[in-house]
């Protein structure tokens, strides 16, 4: 049985804000921002490159929790210096690269609401690996 992650929700504060640090600051592109019902935003970000999108938006369930909540969300880069130093010239408050040993860098930031992120980068996973 195959299976395909698409979608991972994340609780924010301010859509409006959020939209803008995924879209404006991380250049992630804009899927969708729609209000299908009265007091119902939907919005779909998803990173260049990837087969998974993140979500946020009001009036709706799924949306409820904790911004903060989400820690350690994986965005897997093939350079994770010229990543970090793309992200840090945008204005992201990256930290420092670490080594995790066995060919595994990270470096870590948050959205503007808290939840984490961490670029990865696996030393075997790159050209057509990647």
């Amino acid at each position: 049985m195959e299976m395909k992650l698409e979608l991972v929700l994340l609780p924010v504060a301010d859509v409006d804000r959020s939209k803008a640090f995924y879209v404006e600051t991380l250049g992630f592109a804009a899927d969708v921002d729609a209000a299908p019902a009265p007091g119902v935003r939907v919005v779909q970000v998803t990173p260049p490159g990837s087969g998974c999108s993140l979500g946020f938006g009001t009036g709706l369930g799924a949306y409820e929790g904790e911004p903060r909540s989400v820690r350690n969300l994986h965005l897997v880069v093939a350079d994770l210096d010229a990543a970090r130093a793309e992200l840090v010239a945008r204005g992201v408050d990256v930290a420092p690269v670490w080594d995790a040993g066995g060919g595994v860098r990270y470096a870590s930031f948050a959205d503007p609401d808290g939840n984490g992120f961490l670029l990865q980068e696996m030393a075997w996973r790159t050209g057509e690996a990647f």
